[in-house]
């Protein structure tokens, strides 16, 4: 029996067994999902025994994300985001390999929606972990990339991130607080909230003036599945995502990662949202 996992603190609220098992059940694999809580301290002797046990693949979440990029071989793309989400015991070398699917989860869930990313002018709220992924997913996919966030040096520093690659040209992203939502928001085809805000409460980070018809908004926030911002979209005219879709295409590619094989989409969106 092959077995996965996520690895977290805390990791009770994961919506993610109910969503890989399902694949595993349609495919017939004989396959389990499992949760798992070191303590923050532990991450390298759980990583270790883990590899001993015979884990085949581990998903990361909060607060281990940045720090399992020191315990494994990452892949280019979770390099530059600085971050590992997903974890392969697989592979031949000394230590597993580290991807991260944020970035693919976040491009996936747009293109779902036929939201066109290469040429587009797209505005990410936040730097943080999520803020990193979509910054790189899409200025990956062609799009010019305005970084919004409370903290503006957060912003830059990321932006000037982004602008580092090879392919990437340095006046296609820029950097700016939260101020400058208002300047770039109304020219925008693109906009995505990776902040937490809209999660615990009726808030926005965007201003509903600012939304028009023109307009696709993605929130990373999954709970609620209609955040306050999704609602002024819609009002506005404008193509909305929610944060499931991200949820399940981070899952989709990490499933990817560790089998080599075709999952079942539909059916682990249908198990996610039966949890939501």
């Amino acid at each position: 029996m092959q077995v996965f996992g996520l690895v977290g603190n805390p990791v009770g609220h994961s919506l993610s067994p109910p969503m890989h098992e399902v694949a595993y059940e349609a495919l017939g694999m004989d396959a389990r999902y499992v949760t798992f809580e070191p303590d923050p301290d532990s991450l390298a002797d759980a990583v270790r025994g883990a590899d001993a046990l015979g884990i085949t693949g581990l998903n990361v979440t909060i607060p281990f994300k940045q720090e399992m990029l020191e315990l494994v071989d990452p892949d280019p793309l979770a390099a530059r985001i600085g971050a590992v989400n997903t974890v392969d015991f697989s592979s031949d070398g000394d230590v597993p390999t580290g991807y991260n699917t944020d970035a693919g989860g976040a491009r996936r869930a747009l293109e779902r929606h036929d939201v066109a990313l290469d040429g587009a002018a797209a505005v990410v709220v936040g730097a943080g972990g999520a803020g990193r992924a979509v910054a790189f997913a899409l200025a990956d996919a062609g799009a010019t990339v305005h970084v919004a966030n409370r903290t503006e040096s957060t912003a830059t520093e990321l932006a000037d991130a982004v602008a580092e690659t090879e392919s990437v040209a340095n006046d296609a992203v820029t950097a700016g607080g939260l101020d400058s939502l208002a300047p770039t928001v109304p020219d925008a085809d693109v906009l995505v909230n990776a902040t937490s805000v809209g999660m615990e409460s009726d808030e926005t980070p965007v201003p509903a003036e600012l939304l028009h018809a023109n307009l696709a908004v993605m929130d990373a926030v999954y709970s609620p599945l209609e955040t306050r911002l999704l609602r002024d979209a819609t009002q506005a005219g404008a193509t909305t995502v929610d944060g499931a879709w991200m949820l399940l295409y981070q899952g989709v590619e990490a499933f990817e990662h560790w089998t080599g094989r075709d999952p079942p989409v539909d059916k682990m969106n249908t198990a996610l949202r039966s949890r939501l």
